[in-house]
This record gives structure tokens, C-alpha cells and sequence, in this order.
């Protein structure tokens, strides 16, 4: 029987939805101005001509001081040899990720590279051929042929209004040959966005993948939350490092000469300072808490659906060759592949949060009057 006093704590302590309320809230917000930074990044790249590693290294190393600052991996407890070698091999997963990720947002737009880093959750299809029960491997099979067909679509321009069979029910603001995005693009062929084929599309794609094993490394070498930031700040100074020679290669070769212009750009210190902060520090600190507190990972269902509205407005506020009826079929479809491959993991995650649950009622005192004497 339960006693007055345990009632009278229920009562006092907020329902549990409500108490995630804010994080929610925090994710969203957070979310939304990194996809923010990413549009400003392509305006800059689209209207300039510049390099994108480049670009990336002067973005990553202040933020890899900033963390280093924040989290000074060198205090309390030492790390071991068997954390911070996996960190540093993550930098480097990360500096061929942030490289392949921005010549993917390059040349297939925003749109595209965003939801393409949700292509790692083909990661939870190979866990489930190699560790996986034979049960459930159909699901993770159609999960992957689902996303597939997603990715397949978005590179055949359905998210454009340009190429979209639903041209007719695309809103009017996002229709070729209407208000131009930005001031510089003085032609609407430069706002087209062209069909991709899955060659081109295939550098976000496998950027997405690498994505999702750099997380993988991190989440297995460090169990604790306070751990897991200071071995993350490791391994964006280890990621600095491996990309200073691939950006130093790019300014000898020459490539960025074309950045090399006397037009000034109103918001190109907002591209920098966006993509620092926001792009790179906010969101990490985001993605832990929705993780920890939401138990809700990268790629997973509700965090593609909280990416696939601040996209949508995004595109309506950029003025992009955009169909609203395509992205949304691709991004249901895309969805429900996620949701399929990784369903085992969700499965072993409620089983552990439920036992945890029960753990926590049977171990609490059960709190009962004194018998009378």
C-alpha cells in the first residue's frame, strides 16, 4: 500500500513529458540554426567560388580551441592509451568526413547533404548480418531498400520544383523563375538545381556513413557523459590536424583562387561565425542531451523529422528550387527506412530502460506506518 508521503511526492513532481519539454525545445532550436549555418555556407560557396576545405579548417580550428578550452582534456582523471588512440583515429574519420560532407553540400545542395547524413543508419543493417538475429534481418533489409529508394529519388531532383512530377502542388514562392535567393544571382538557370544521378550523390552518401561511425567509435570508447566530452574535444584537435595538410595541399594547387575577388560579401562573417559556433559546438552539446536525456540518437525517426521542417523553412526563406510534396514523400520514406533498420536497437533500448525502471521501483523503500505497539 502505498504511504501519504509517496503520494504526496507524485504529485509534487511534474509529469515526465513535461519535464523533457524544454530539452525538446533546446534540440529544435539547436537544430535549427545549424541547418541555418549550412544554408549560409552554401549562399557563400554558391556566390564565391571558394574552397570548402578550406572553408572547413578555418571554421574547425577555432572551434578545436574552443573545445580544448571548454573541456581541457588534460585535467582530472588521466586518459588511457585505449581512449585516446581511438579518439585521434576518430579525428581522422571526421577530417574525411567534414571534407566529403562539403563537397557533397557543394554540388548537391543543402537539402540533399542534410538528409544524406542520415545514410548511416545503413550501419545498423550490417550490425544486424554480423550480430543481429536472423528475425529481424528482413526488416532491417527493407529499412535499407527503403532508404535507398529515398536517397535514389532525392538525386533524381523529386525535393526540386524543377524535376518534380508534383510541379503542380509545389507552393508558388518555391517555383523556378520567381523571387531570386540571393542579390548576386542575376540568372534563374544559377538557382536550378540540376539532377544529380547516384555518382554524385554518393560523396554525401558515404559522408553520412562515416558520420555515423565516428559517432559509433566515440559512444564505445567513452561510457561516461563527462568522459565522452573531453575525448570529443581530442578528437576535433586530432581532426584540425589531419585536415591542416589537405588544406594547405588546396591553397598550393591553387584551387581557391577563385575566392580571390574584390566584391565584398555582406554575410560572410556570418557563415564563419555561424558554422563555428552553431555548426560545430552547439550542436555537439545539443546531440548529448537529446541523447542522454531524450534517448534519442542521430539518426533516428523524430531527429529526421525536427531536420526535415527547419529544412522546409530554410528553403522557403533561401527561395530554393524546392518542392514541397517531393521532399516530404522522400523524407516519409526515408523515415520509415530508419525506423526499420533500426529496430533491433530500439527494441534492446526500451528492454534496458524498462528493467532499469523496474530496477528503480523494486530497490526504493517501500515506506509503510509502524506497527502499533
Amino acid at each position: 500500500m502505498m504511504s501519504p508521503n509517496r503520494v504526496s511526492e507524485d504529485r509534487g513532481n511534474p509529469p515526465h513529458h513535461f519535464r523533457q519539454t524544454p530539452l525538446q525545445i533546446i534540440h529544435i532550436v539547436a537544430n535549427f540554426m545549424r541547418i541555418w549555418s549550412i544554408y549560409s555556407m552554401y549562399r557563400y560557396f554558391v556566390q564565391t567560388g571558394a574552397s570548402v576545405v578550406l572553408f572547413l579548417f578555418a571554421c574547425l580550428a577555432p572551434a578545436s580551441i574552443l573545445f580544448l578550452i571548454l573541456q581541457k582534456p588534460w585535467k582530472g582523471r588521466p586518459l588511457s592509451n585505449t581512449q585516446v588512440v581511438p579518439s585521434i583515429i576518430n579525428g581522422g574519420i571526421t577530417a574525411l568526413y567534414l571534407v566529403l560532407w562539403g563537397k557533397g553540400l557543394k554540388s548537391c545542395g543543402p537539402a540533399r547533404a542534410i538528409l544524406a547524413e542520415y545514410s548511416g543508419a545503413v550501419l545498423g543493417v550490417l550490425s544486424a548480418v554480423l550480430y543481429g538475429r536472423r528475425a529481424h534481418l528482413w526488416k532491417k533489409i527493407g529499412g535499407l531498400v527503403a532508404m535507398l529508394a529515398s536517397l535514389y529519388l532525392l538525386s533524381e531532383g523529386w525535393a526540386t520544383a524543377t524535376y518534380s512530377p508534383f510541379y503542380i502542388l509545389t507552393p508558388t514562392c518555391c517555383k523556378l523563375n520567381q523571387n531570386l535567393p540571393w542579390e548576386d544571382r542575376d540568372s534563374s538557370e544559377s538557382q536550378a538545381e540540376a539532377v544529380l544521378g547516384l555518382k554524385l550523390m554518393l560523396i554525401p552518401i558515404i559522408a553520412g556513413i562515416l558520420s555515423a561511425l565516428r559517432r559509433v567509435i566515440a559512444r564505445r570508447v567513452s561510457i561516461k557523459n563527462q568522459l565522452k566530452r573531453r575525448l570529443h574535444a581530442l578528437t576535433i584537435a586530432s581532426a584540425t590536424c589531419f585536415m591542416f595538410p589537405i588544406a594547405m595541399w588546396d591553397v598550393i594547387i591553387g584551387s581557391s583562387s577563385e575566392s580571390d575577388n574584390s566584391k565584398k560579401l555582406p554575410f560572410s562573417a556570418w557563415a564563419f561565425f555561424s558554422t563555428i559556433l552553431f555548426g560545430n559546438i552547439v550542436i555537439f552539446y545539443a546531440d548529448s542531451i537529446a541523447e542522454e536525456r531524450l534517448h534519442m540518437v542521430f539518426s533516428s525517426p523524430r531527429h529526421l523529422a525536427a531536420a526535415g521542417a527547419c529544412i522546409i523553412i530554410m528553403e522557403n526563406v533561401y527561395k530554393m528550387d524546392f518542392s514541397l510534396a517531393g521532399f516530404t514523400i522522400c523524407c516519409l520514406i526515408l523515415g520509415f527506412g530508419i525506423y526499420e533498420a533500426t529496430s533491433l536497437e530500439r527494441y534492446r533500448k526500451d528492454s534496458i530502460r524498462n528493467s532499469d525502471s523496474s530496477i528503480r521501483e523494486f530497490d526504493d523503500p517501500i515506506q509503510m506506518s509502524a506497527l502499533p505497539t
